[in-house]
């Protein structure tokens, strides 16, 4: 088990827009492995590849309903709208309220390279947002309406179960 450095903002790296990922081989294997290993660790319900220092299009996702991971994610379809609270391991303790789609229909390649086609609804389409968000070098905060918002939180704070 590796847990790796999760990048905080205000890093670069954050900001980048990042590359597809070109072939699933070991070292993507190796990668996805450790960064499961570094979201639960951390703990959190989802993290991508730039958040570990690696600019590539690369996302995984634990909600409580089991690790996985997608490559190459793209969003195909999305409807609706909901609001979550959505805090970020780049920045750690803040949250803020964000509006995103309620319904979202992504593809992309799961850990074997096979293609993946995921339907999400409710929290898994706002957490999959989130992670594809920082994919194209945004972070939640840029998708908060009033920077008033925004708001710290303790450890100890009972919203944390919820944050992203």
């Amino acid at each position: 088990m590796s847990i790796l450095d999760i990048l905080r903002y205000p890093n670069p790296v954050l900001r980048k827009k990042c590359k597809a990922v070109k072939k699933v081989d070991d070292s993507i294997c190796r990668l996805i492995k450790d960064m499961i290993d570094t979201m639960h660790e951390a703990p959190g319900v989802g993290l991508a590849a730039p958040q570990v220092g690696k600019n590539i299009r690369l996302i995984v996702v634990d909600i409580g309903e089991g690790a996985f991971a997608v490559v190459n994610p793209k969003i195909k379809k999305k409807s609706g709208k909901q609001m979550f609270e959505e805090g970020c391991l780049c920045l750690p303790g803040l949250i803020g309220p964000v509006e995103r789609s309620s319904y979202v229909l992504v593809t992309g390649l799961d850990r074997n390279g096979e293609p993946l086609t995921i339907e999400a609804e409710g929290y898994l389409a706002t957490v999959l947002q989130h992670e594809i968000d920082h994919l194209e070098g945004k972070l939640f905060i840029d998708r908060v309406k009033d920077n008033n918002a925004i708001r710290q939180v303790t450890p100890h704070d009972e919203e944390k179960e919820e944050l992203i």
